[in-house]
């Protein structure tokens, strides 16, 4: 059994794709850049919203000018449509009830802007998680493991008692990088064989599957 479990937030908790699809898309549109599809954002995501503005930018568009341009562009479309299509996925509620009947202490770790994480979790989960760990500046973001190492010593966890949960090879690099166990979740953005392919600990079908994976 895992005391405590530490969740990506995009594609582990909450199914975010299509808002973040469709913001880049407003964006390339409004620039004449070319259109991406959905699965190709599936790729595009995972390492914070800078890293997802680079990626669905044309090449020559890249320049810090010009990216910083593109981010402001998302985000301001992002903020006001980022719970259009948002919701948690099946499944996860129930999980976080049995976490908490079995005093799991749980928490997010994300490459999200904090206190953009910090308020999607409190509108889709009001007074589940005390323990929020965001991208913040002068802090590496994830698979650096300082963002981890900082929201283990706020939850008072210990590595051999922790698991972390997410769906991108990003998050088992990350449990890799921190000393913890990491468990794939096969919901999200990404394929298995990737999940595997970076030595996840586990991996879970579906969110009772990942229930039965810390309790047991």
């Amino acid at each position: 059994m895992y005391r405590y479990v530490i969740f990506d937030l995009d594609g582990t908790l909450l199914n975010t794709l299509e808002d973040l699809a469709a913001a880049g898309e407003y964006v390339c549109a409004q620039n004449g850049w070319p259109a991406h599809t959905l699965d190709e954002y599936r790729y595009f995501v995972g390492n914070g919203i800078p890293k997802l503005c680079e990626r669905f930018s044309p090449a020559d568009q890249r320049s810090p000018e010009r990216l910083a341009q593109t981010l402001e562009q998302f985000t301001r479309y992002y903020d006001a449509h980022k719970e259009d299509a948002t919701a948690p996925y099946p499944g996860i509620e129930d999980l976080l009830d049995a976490l908490q009947a079995a005093d799991v202490v749980f928490g997010v770790l994300t490459n999200k802007a904090h206190p953009l994480a910090k308020g999607v979790l409190e509108h889709y989960f009001p007074d589940r998680f005390a323990f929020v760990q965001g991208a913040k500046p002068g802090v590496p973001v994830k698979p650096d493991p300082a963002g981890l190492r900082q929201l283990m010593a706020a939850m008072g966890a210990d590595p051999a008692s922790t698991l972390f949960v997410g769906d991108s090879n990003v998050d088992i690099r990350t449990a890799k990088n921190g000393g913890l166990a990491g468990c794939g979740v096969l919901w999200g953005f990404r394929i298995e064989e990737e999940l595997r392919g970076e030595g996840a600990d586990h991996i879970a079908a579906d969110p009772a599957a990942l229930g039965r994976i810390i309790l047991e």
